[in-house]
């Protein structure tokens, strides 16, 4: 298989692991809202936190190959992204067990009891650890997966399906948060928030929402400017919308995840540190990683043997 299509494929792979953690990462936001929610146990609120934080870091890691792509190699078809893919989709895998795992144990709790919730929760991190890990390790082949050859400039069509599948992994993200922060609002635990907090939402929402905007503006610009032909000023245009989307997602969830552990903790202290810390991650994720990566491909890139010899020649 070409080197393109095993990326493409790849990007449609992790575009399917993120619309399975949508679901749990919009569960996350809207539960503390729901109106029994003040009555659970403090272990239970506590766990509902720790399972937001295991879904933003999969959110994450399923986000960074599509801007490692964009930042770190241009667009590009090149071995070292579809690694990264393959690396970023593996990692994200756990932290989407655990998620899962105390998610259950947050509802089952609520229903039968501590005992019932921790065997549930206990249940669905071992049925996913053996569907995600343990079933893939027992099959896997001897000597597979060769890594295809690198041809040269990748086509101009395959980086633009590249580009628009890109922008279908990184938007699921945004929806689950922006149906979330549209409902909170009608919510009668949203109105109980102080005012300060009421208006980081918003902001939260309007940030989310220019992401998704940016996110869905490639495939309108594609259909109406250029009529779906292959365009390179379009390529150009479509990429730096995907790249700039990422900021204002990250604004948006940093800001929301803040007001999730103020509902749980009652403390801006903790809230705001949830803040920062979830925006260190996703901004280290989404922008530092590819950057270094980016800095490291040029290093090697200029101590190949082709660029020592040219550099021997002038």
């Amino acid at each position: 298989m070409e080197l393109g299509r095993k990326l493409k494929l790849a990007l449609d792979e992790t575009r399917l692991l993120i619309l399975g953690a949508q679901v749990l990462f919009g569960f996350q936001f809207e539960g503390v809202f729901q109106e029994l929610f003040p009555h659970l146990p403090g272990y239970a609120k506590a766990v509902h936190g720790l399972s937001l934080l295991l879904l933003l870091v999969t959110i994450g890691c399923l986000i960074a190959p599509s801007l490692c792509h964009q930042i770190a190699y241009r667009g590009e078809a090149r071995e070292g992204a579809l690694q990264t893919a393959t690396l970023f989709a593996a990692v994200a895998l756990a932290p989407l067990t655990l998620g899962l795992g105390a998610s259950a144990f947050v509802v089952f709790d609520a229903i039968a009891g501590f005992a019932v919730g921790v065997i549930a929760a206990t249940g669905f991190v071992a049925a996913g650890g053996f569907l995600f890990y343990g079933l893939g390790l027992a099959l896997m082949q001897a000597g597979g997966g060769a890594m295809p050859e690198e041809e040269g400039s990748t086509p101009l069509k395959t980086k633009i399906e590249q580009m628009l599948t890109e922008a279908r992994v990184m938007i699921p993200g945004g929806q689950a948060l922006l149906g979330f922060q549209f409902i909170a609002t009608l919510t009668r635990s949203f109105h109980e928030l102080p005012s300060g907090w009421q208006y980081l939402h918003a902001l939260g929402l309007c940030a989310v929402a220019i992401a998704v905007m940016l996110l869905m503006t490639p495939a309108a610009l594609h259909r109406m400017a250029y009529r779906g032909d292959d365009n390179a000023a379009f390529l150009r245009i479509g990429s730096r919308l995907v790249i700039a989307s990422a900021l204002p997602l990250a604004i948006g969830i940093a800001l929301d995840i803040a007001i999730v552990f103020y509902k749980i903790t009652d403390s801006d202290a903790a809230a705001w540190t949830a803040c920062i810390a979830a925006l260190i991650v996703l901004i280290g994720l989404w922008y530092v990683y590819p950057l270094q990566q980016r800095g490291l491909i040029g290093a090697w890139a200029s101590h190949t043997p082709e660029a020592e010899h040219k550099t021997v020649q002038h």
